[in-house]
């Protein structure tokens, strides 16, 4: 066996699902607290293209708790600094980054941009990827935390037929051991996913393959929500670990 920085993990999965993930498309929507550890599980398991969707910039609130957030990065914009760890990792990874905020109005648009981009590189590289549709996206991530735009992502994906996970609520936590995914049908205790299960009913979206907490949220002053670091980067690695496993169909559950 060829030693390479994928030596490791080719031992574990075998070369054929290291090909298989090296031509995977993932999108991952906010590069926050879940969605910073996403990437970087993924990146580290050798998916090939990646699109990030982030319109914020790093501040000094974020640095307890995002993986691209330090005393460099603050003021700078998220995707551009995910985009730079990245390239440190695989420097021959594929990024499209888009920093908007996703909504109604403009989440056809971004999808339809992150297809072209992949298409594109692939023309212009002559590049021999084996999936069958370049412009296919094979998994969404939703780790966002605003509910219309988490309803728009889940719409769409569910229209196209694209599998998604969505994260749910990891504020107010202390114990990353009460992270399960599930359908949200079966989600109990979590706020948002109450919100989300609601909502989705009136869309009539049945099924929904989610990450959350069966902790009960610690009541905290303030509107915003409490943090710390190893909670939400638990969740990220574990929904990472979920999409790669998914994706090279290995389950043991």
């Amino acid at each position: 066996m060829k030693e390479n920085w994928l030596n490791r993990t080719e031992m574990l999965i075998g070369k054929d699902n290291i090909d298989k993930l090296q031509n995977s498309c993932v999108v991952v929507f906010g590069l926050g607290g879940v969605g910073s550890y996403v990437v970087e599980g993924l990146v580290r398991a050798s998916i090939g293209k990646i699109a990030i969707v982030d319109k914020d910039i790093v501040d000094v609130t974020n640095i307890n708790r995002q993986l691209i957030a330090d005393t460099t990065t603050v003021g700078k914009s998220k995707v551009d600094v995910a985009e730079e760890r990245m390239l440190k990792i695989n420097p021959n990874i594929s990024i499209c980054k888009i920093q908007e905020f996703v909504n109604k109005d403009n989440i056809q648009d971004i999808m339809s941009r992150i297809k072209s981009k992949f298409i594109e590189e692939h023309e212009k590289e002559e590049s021999s990827f084996k999936c069958k549709n370049l412009a296919s996206i094979d998994y969404v991530v939703d780790a966002i935390d605003t509910v219309s735009s988490k309803l728009e992502i889940i719409k769409y994906c569910n229209e196209n037929n694209i599998k998604l996970i969505s994260c749910m609520g990891t504020g107010n936590k202390l114990d990353a051991s009460k992270f399960e995914i599930t359908d949200i049908t079966k989600t109990s205790v979590c706020p948002l996913a109450k919100v989300i299960r609601k909502e989705l009913k009136k869309l009539n979206i049945n099924h929904l393959k989610v990450l959350y907490s069966k902790e009960e949220p610690i009541k905290v002053t303030g509107s915003s929500p409490a943090s710390i670091s190893f909670v939400p980067s638990v969740a990220g690695l574990l929904i990472a670990g979920e999409v790669i496993r998914d994706l090279i169909n290995f389950y043991w559950r």
